[in-house]
């Protein structure tokens, strides 16, 4: 143990303290006391650790929180095991009864609640996965249990609370507003405000998961990947690891644009950020916890930042593995596994664990997170072409790209001269064949604009290429479905390369069994005729669409 009149070395120790635990983290505990008898540096910072992480050591042992949660399994993801040429290990957090892993630290703190606090009853915000363990944690103990969650909170969320027997208050505009009442209700009704990250019993129940991990796999383990927030399950985490196998590493994961944990350990001291994305909003904090900081910031090695596209990579890697789909917050730890081993190529059959933590997505969700995912894994590219505006360039340009599967393809007639095409295009060498074929179309004349990487683009401007077009004069609507596999657009632009001209065109891959295509097409007057019999001769399914309203009102030509 530190004694108290032993910390003045401690802190003259600090300087170097950072270095000493690395140097300690590739020892084995029976190399320790040689390293305490080397340098008596290193005692004061070993010991002061291992105080620190003993007390958790011992909450976590005592963690009350199976009445409610399983001892979730560990299993292989063998697909991305495979590619990634490294053991990955998923931590099924996602398999609990609330599909989340925050029934463990609410249940625990609720738990050791005295029996008049449990009778005045519990309050809570939260818009989320925290709500549900609360919930569920108040009706297993018989404990009533106030949940304040925005008036934004989709509706099943909400229902879900009621069902597990919560008390649902609908206040505010966003966590915050809703959190500053349900602190309000704790001080007027006497309530016991259960905080989501920042209590030492909800970290200690978090952390059973760290000590479920070292049970399940006594084998080697290069690092566990951990989804931060506020950071009660990384404290609670790294707190057992680092005491009982101090050479693993513990990495947080945190999206690019909530760097709660990153910033502040850059900082030194806890930091509040302006502004925090809401794509990942399980951990979508603007401040990391005071505990949870001063627990985690000598324990945690590292912490990878992400995007949205590599998060919904990763939300894609986890279905293929699993059949399940996680949150984005819940696949935080597979993205930054990716992104750990694409700055450390060197690794190789090492084991790493990720936890995976929620699966409490949106259905409607799934659309976004399908749309992102080939960006994030760099298996598609998104480009602005300009190509000239006559007949016969679409089919040009498509041959120019070889038997690449287009993925998309949007275009509105503008202009007599030039025109500006949106598309999609597979690729299966990521960002290096991504720049090849941008140098290749450049050498051919084209004048491109890489768009993968532009957020108005991915969400916005994909969606809007089209419009009115009064020079689109005598312009005929139609659609068309074809077998869907690779060169199949290729092939259906060839068919209808007889000498018309394409004013519309939108396709999109869906990854469903037929394609669908809508083309606009410039007849002359009496050409109708002679289109139809070609259409006929083609083969495709085909309806016209001329006289729709939704085209005539946002979409038709001259």
């Amino acid at each position: 143990m530190l004694h108290f009149e032993r910390r003045q070395k401690y802190h003259q120790c600090l300087p170097f303290a950072s270095a000493v635990v690395r140097r300690v983290q590739g020892m084995r505990s029976s190399q320790y006391s040689w390293a305490l008898s080397y340098d008596v540096s290193i005692e004061w910072v070993i010991v002061w650790e291992r105080s620190m992480t003993r007390h958790y050591v011992e909450e976590i042992l005592r963690a009350r929180v199976y009445d409610v949660a399983e001892e979730s399994p560990l299993e292989i993801a063998t697909r991305l095991s495979d590619r990634l040429d490294n053991r990955i290990l998923l931590k099924r957090e996602d398999k609990q009864q609330v599909f989340s892993f925050k029934l463990r630290g609410a249940y625990n703190k609720i738990f050791h609640l005295d029996a008049e606090s449990r009778q005045r009853g519990v309050v809570a915000a939260s818009a989320g996965n925290h709500a549900q363990g609360v919930a569920l944690a108040g009706k297993r103990l018989g404990v009533p249990a106030t949940i304040v969650m925005p008036t934004t909170t989709p509706a099943i969320k909400v229902d879900t609370v009621r069902r597990l027997g919560g008390k649902a208050v609908l206040k505010g505009d966003s966590y915050d507003e809703a959190n500053e009442y349900a602190l309000k209700l704790a001080e007027e009704k006497g309530l016991n405000f259960i905080h989501p990250f920042d209590d030492p019993l909800v970290i200690a129940g978090q952390g059973t998961i760290g000590m479920e991990i070292l049970r399940q796999h006594a084998d080697p383990i290069e690092a566990v990947f951990v989804p931060v927030g506020g950071g009660g399950l990384i404290a609670g985490v790294a707190a057992y690891i680092k005491h009982v196998r101090p050479d693993i590493k513990v990495i947080g994961v945190e999206p690019e644009d909530a760097p709660t944990l990153h910033d502040a350990m850059k900082a030194g001291k806890r930091v509040r950020l302006k502004h925090v994305g809401l794509f990942a909003d399980g951990v979508a904090v603007k401040q990391i916890g005071k505990e949870t900081f001063r627990v985690a910031k000598g324990l945690v090695d590292e912490v990878v930042l992400v995007s949205t596209d590599q998060i919904c990579a990763a939300i894609k890697d986890v279905y293929d593995d699993t059949r399940s789909v996680a949150e984005p917050a819940g696949a935080l730890a597979v993205a930054g596994i990716k992104a750990y081993l694409k700055q450390k190529p060197e690794l190789s059959r090492k084991t790493l664990v990720a936890i995976l933590s929620g699966a409490n997505i949106n259905f409607d969700r799934l659309r976004h997170v399908a749309e992102r995912a080939e960006v994030g894994e760099q298996r598609e590219a998104l480009l602005a072409v300009q190509i000239p505006e006559k007949p016969g360039s679409f089919l040009r340009f498509c041959r120019m790209l070889g038997r690449r599967s287009i993925t998309e393809f949007n275009y509105r007639y503008a202009d007599a001269k030039e025109a500006q095409v949106f598309c999609g295009v597979e690729l299966r060498a990521g960002s290096d064949e991504r720049e090849a074929l941008i140098d290749t179309l450049g050498e051919k004349g084209y004048r491109v604009v890489d768009m993968t990487e532009n957020e108005t683009a991915k969400l916005h401007i994909r969606y809007m290429v089209g419009g009115h077009a009064p020079q689109a004069v005598n312009e005929r609507l139609y659609r068309f479905s074809f077998p869907e596999r690779p060169g199949a657009l290729l092939d259906f632009l060839s068919g209808l390369s007889g000498g018309w001209n394409i004013s519309l065109f939108h396709y999109r891959n869906h990854g469903a069994a037929y394609g669908r295509v809508l083309v606009g097409i410039q007849l002359e007057k009496g050409q109708g005729r002679e289109f139809e019999g070609f259409l006929k001769e083609l083969g495709y399914n085909y309806a016209e669409e001329t006289d729709n309203p939704a085209y005539k009102l946002f979409a038709s030509g001259g």
